[in-house]
């Protein structure tokens, strides 16, 4: 009725609550909206805690983020970045590119460490080097549609965008779920795996 999407809700309410340049606070206040406004799908606290470790485990300097949506996952993984790291985000929403741009700036994030890339993964992946110049990542965050994650890896491996030894983290493969990127995993003798239990977003 507002002509406005939840998502631009969502940022509307970003504005008026959260501090700027403080990703902590930025997040809590997505989380406040999601909890009492409207729900909107993302990594929220329980699955973030997990990418928070795995980032202060890995202390990755280049990062891949598949599936933008509205900013909440890169502010995530850019407030757990060690110093002279950079994110690459992919979106391929256009929309909502336009607000998560608005949301990695509010948090403070330059161009220089949170670059966000508007298009379809398997358009951006394969010209992330020459385009981007991203060599390889160490740590790939997978968020987008689960029907793309096997699709999406095996392009990272086919373009050798994968770093020695590095780390996929890929949310929601039990629900809704990602049955042939979890078998491929599991079964094709090139990653140790392990699932992680989390609830559901709010």
């Amino acid at each position: 009725l507002t002509g406005t999407s939840r998502e631009q809700r969502a940022f509307q309410y970003l504005l008026t609550h959260a501090i700027p340049g403080d990703p902590h606070h930025i997040l809590q206040t997505f989380d406040q909206w999601c909890y009492h406004c409207e729900h909107l799908s993302w990594a929220h606290a329980t699955s973030g805690r997990i990418v928070e470790r795995v980032l202060l485990e890995r202390a990755p300097l280049r990062v891949l983020e598949l599936g933008t949506y509205c900013g909440y996952g890169t502010v995530l993984l850019a407030q757990g970045l060690p110093p002279g790291a950079r994110l690459y985000t992919i979106e391929g929403d256009p929309r909502h590119a336009a607000v998560a741009e608005k949301v990695i700036r509010l948090a403070g994030f330059s161009e220089q460490t949170v670059e966000l890339i508007v298009g379809p993964s398997e358009e951006v992946i394969p010209h992330l080097r020459e385009k981007h110049g991203l060599m390889n990542a160490n740590l790939v965050f997978m968020d987008h549609w689960k029907r793309c994650y096997l699709r999406d890896l095996q392009l990272l491996e086919s373009h050798q965008l994968l770093a020695e030894g590095a780390t996929i983290l890929a949310d929601n493969v039990l629900f809704p779920g990602a049955p042939h990127f979890l078998q491929y995993a599991k079964t094709c003798g090139k990653y140790h795996c392990k699932v992680h239990r989390a609830r559901l977003e709010y």
